[in-house]
Parts: C-alpha cells; structure tokens; sequence
C-alpha cells in the first residue's frame, strides 16, 4: 500500500512537471526563433506524463494503454514525416479533431461509469464538468473534420438550406436539455448515447454553412474548445497535467481566435453565423488585367531600390517559398531592400506562411506582419504577390457590397508598381474578384510560381550580366 501510494505521489509531481513543460513550450511556440524547441519541450512534457499515467494505474489495463499509444503515435508519426506544407492546415485541423474526441471519449467512458447503480453518489461539479467537456469535445471533434474536408477539397466551401440557423440551434438546445437532464437526475446510458449523437451533430450543422475564407478562425476556435473540453475532464479525472495543459491550449486558442477575428474586422459570432466566405462579386470593376513577362518584371525589380513581397497560400501550392528566398537573396545581393509582408489570416491556418518561409530558411528579421509594414507600401518600388488574393484586395476598403468590406487588408495598392505572380484568372479562397489586379500600376506574370521565380532568378542575372542593359 506504500508502494502504491509512493508511486501516486511521484506521478502527481510527475504530472506537475509536465504541466510546466507544456507551459513552456508553448510560450516557445509564440516566436518562430523558439518555436521548435518549445515543440520539443511540450513533447518531453507529454513523454514524462504519459510514464505517470502508467505508474499510477499499475498493470491495469497497460496492454490497452500500449495498444493506443501505438495507434496514435506510429500512423502519425508516419503522417507527420510526409506531408506536404499545403496539407498542413488539413492535418492542424484533423489532428485538433482528435484531441477533442479524445476529451468526448473521457466524458463517455466516465459518464458510463457513473451510469452504474453501484459507483455510488457523484459531486454535482464532477458531474457537470463531465457533461461541459464531452458536449465541447464531440462539437470540437465533428467541427474540425469538417474543417478538415473543406480545406482538403472534399467538400463545398459553404452548404445552405433554409432555416439553417434556426434548425441548427435547436440541435444544440437538445443537446443542452439533455445534458441537462444527465446532471439532473441519475445518469441514463440510453440518455448518454442521445447527447452525444446530438453534440456530434452540432459540430457538423455549426461548421458546414462556414465559408472557405473563415477557416484559419474556424480551426482556432476548435483548438480552444479543444483545451477547455481536456481541462474539464482533467478535473473529473483529477489528473494536474491534463487540467494545466488543457486550460493553457483554452486560453492560447480563445486568445488566437480573438486575435484572428480582429484580423478579419469581425466579431467571432459573425464568423460563426454569417457570410464571409460564401462568395459573392461586390461591385463590377472597371478596366482589365494587365499582363507582363519575366524580362519586363525582372526590369521592374532591377530598377526597384524597395522590394516588398506578399504570399500567399498559392505559394505553399506551388511549394516556391525555397524559390522565392533565392530570389531575395538575388534583390538583396544587387542592392536591394527586400521586406516580406504576412498577413494575420494568410494561408488557411494562423502562422502558415511564417511556417513556410521560416522553412526556406528566411530570416526572422525580413519577416513584418501587417501592421507594421503597411505603412511603408508607400515608399516601396515594387510589391511582388505570389499566391496571395482576398488579404490584397482593396475592395475591402472601397466596395460595401463586397463580402470582405471592413476586413484589414495590406496596403498593396499603395506601391508604385506591384507585380503579381497567379497561375490564371481565378478568384481566391473566398470566391470575390480582386480589384488589385485591374489597377493601373499592377501586372500579372501568369505562371506557376516556382516557375516564375525561377524566370525572375535568370533574368535578374541576364541584367546583371548585360550591365544593365
């Protein structure tokens, strides 16, 4: 009996130890120049609690435990060493899945427990916490799959019928009566299977009408539920670690959706329950597309002393971001001020181009986020967009009728010329046309953008060569 409680008190102190590890290294995660040991960090943490958990629950249940360690390690392991930066955001999001069904299946297997005529009276908070973080786990799990089928193509970027909002919030108001009820009054397994059914149908009604181009909000609203349904059930399972972390990942989502949000000029509840992403044309615009070749936008550049370049999720398509950092090196060794500018919601999940570039090798210093480069679109020569559209387009300041009117935007517009790189004519991720491109000083170099920084590259270097000329 000593023994076991020995083992109970150095797996709590183990648990402590890991919770600060997690609080670490995601505090790490929060710069780019830190970020990969801060990944590290929060690893040896989950490494440290999971060896708690089995000295605290003996040789009880350890081969299912060992059974699913290995089911979730080794296919993602194997995933993780695979994918491709564009399908980055997809496995954030099916992953962030996982963890919330993860919290659901703690609050099933725990509710079911309580369901026993034998396993005695329950606290009213246990009780509660247990419904609370398995009705946030199954939204959360459903939610981000969906998510996940969006950006991955598999689904339309929106779906609509009439009364949408009207049905879906009845579904959640069953799913709250029924938890309710389990709180209430003795918990039902019967009644346990209708409120998660309900929950998991949540998920999928709340995330389907949501358009494309609110998915990096979407994905980190998830991730918050996601920590609050862990931290919820660390408490009714009274494990330190899984109360910390969770509540920690809670408070870095909720804050990360706000900051989104706020990106976008948007409360989170219009992201959730109106029309962002959904398309629409806004007001005819005037004039055409202008096109340009590499040697006549290499001359641009040539004759450019302030360089700004703009990606976008066409970059991590193209996977040009090792191109496009040759290229600078290229601007940067004749003379040139080359500045990168990252948008908020760039990509399709917060922090995708700093990924991408920080890949290529960029350095941190080159990298400016929105608000602090707009200003200088002024006094810059040429701006470069590659990939990027919607997070450009000045018909969020200029059109009301467009579906992005309010949305902060950088101030491409405001160069002297901008040359964008875009494989067609096509609109971006939110379906709107783009004003930028038919402006007087922009010029579209149709063409892959690997392929197009790589024409820059050697026509840069046929100037050079020629002195100039």
């Amino acid at each position: 009996m000593a023994m076991q409680e020995m083992l109970i008190w150095i797996a709590k102190a183990s648990y402590f130890l890991a919770a600060v590890l997690f609080i670490l290294g995601i505090k790490r995660m929060a710069s780019p120049v830190t970020a990969r040991k801060g990944i590290i960090q929060a690893g040896i943490g989950m490494v440290i609690a999971t060896l708690a958990t089995f000295a605290i629950t003996g040789a009880h249940n350890i081969e299912l435990i060992i059974a699913g360690i290995a089911i979730g390690v080794i296919p993602t392991w194997l995933w993780g060493k695979k994918v491709a930066m564009t399908d980055m955001p997809q496995m954030v999001a099916l992953f962030n899945g996982m963890g919330g069904g993860s919290a659901a299946a703690i609050g099933a297997g725990e509710l079911l427990k309580m369901s026993n005529p034998n396993s005695g009276e329950h606290a009213l908070v246990t009780v509660s916490l247990a419904v609370l973080g398995a009705l946030i786990g199954s939204v959360s799990m459903t939610g981000s799959i969906i998510a996940w089928a969006k950006l991955d193509g598999l689904m339309d970027k929106r779906f609509n019928f009439p009364g949408q909002q009207v049905f879906n919030f009845l579904v959640f108001a069953a799913a709250l009566v029924a938890g309710i009820a389990l709180i209430a009054w003795h918990v039902d397994p019967r009644l346990v299977v209708a409120f998660f059914a309900l929950a998991l149908l949540f998920g999928i009604l709340m995330t389907l009408p949501i358009g494309g181009a609110d998915m990096p909000v979407v994905i980190s609203l998830f991730n918050a539920l996601t920590g609050l349904a862990v931290a919820f059930e660390g408490y009714v399972m009274q494990i330190e670690a899984l109360i910390i972390a969770g509540t920690v990942v809670g408070a870095a989502g909720t804050f990360l959706t706000q900051l989104m949000a706020k990106a976008m000029n948007r409360p989170i509840s219009g992201v959730l329950f109106s029309n962002f992403g959904g398309g629409g044309s806004g007001e005819a615009i005037a004039g055409s597309q202008k096109p340009i070749e590499a040697s006549d936008a290499a001359s641009l550049l040539y004759m450019a002393e302030k360089v700004i370049i703009v990606p976008g999720y066409g970059m991590a398509v193209a996977q040009a971001q090792h191109k496009i950092w040759e290229l600078t090196q290229a601007l940067i060794k004749a003379g040139k001020e080359v500045k990168f500018a990252i948008h908020p919601v760039a990509g399709r999940m917060p922090g995708h181009m700093n990924v991408l570039l920080a890949e290529a090798g960029v350095p941190y210093d080159l990298i400016a986020d929105m608000d602090d480069i707009n200003p200088e679109f002024k006094t810059c020569d040429v701006s470069i967009v590659i990939g990027a559209n919607d997070v450009v387009n000045p018909a969020a300041k200029t059109d009301k009728s467009s579906p992005i009117y309010g949305m902060p935007i950088l101030n491409v517009v405001d160069s002297r010329q901008t040359i964008v790189i875009k494989r067609g004519k096509g609109t971006g991720f939110a379906g709107i046309e783009n004003a930028l491109f038919y402006a007087d000083n922009t010029r579209l170099l149709y063409a892959d953008g690997k392929e197009a920084a790589n024409q820059l590259i050697s026509e840069l270097k046929g100037i050079e060569g020629g002195g100039g000329h």
